[in-house]
């Protein structure tokens, strides 16, 4: 595994590092891991989501009362 050292941390975001890290029961380095894991995965899907809204937009259709009791009447599959 990589080793990776942070430096020049302004003290405010130590501090709010600390108080995370402590409130989620983890060191500072695995909750900084964590926060990194978040924010990468939450950029490499974020035009996949933009592709779905898009198609929901675009295929949706009025949620009327007969609708819903089509789709009581059809049932779950």
């Amino acid at each position: 595994m990589a080793g990776l050292l942070v430096k020049d941390l302004p003290d405010h975001l130590h501090v709010r590092l600390k108080e995370r890290a402590a409130s989620n029961r983890r060191s500072l380095s695995a909750e900084l891991i964590m926060i990194l894991e978040q924010v990468l995965d939450d950029r490499s899907s974020g035009p996949s989501l933009d592709s779905i809204d898009r198609l929901r937009v675009v295929g949706s259709r009025p949620l009327t009362q007969a609708v819903l009791d089509e789709a009581r009447h059809e049932g779950r599959p």
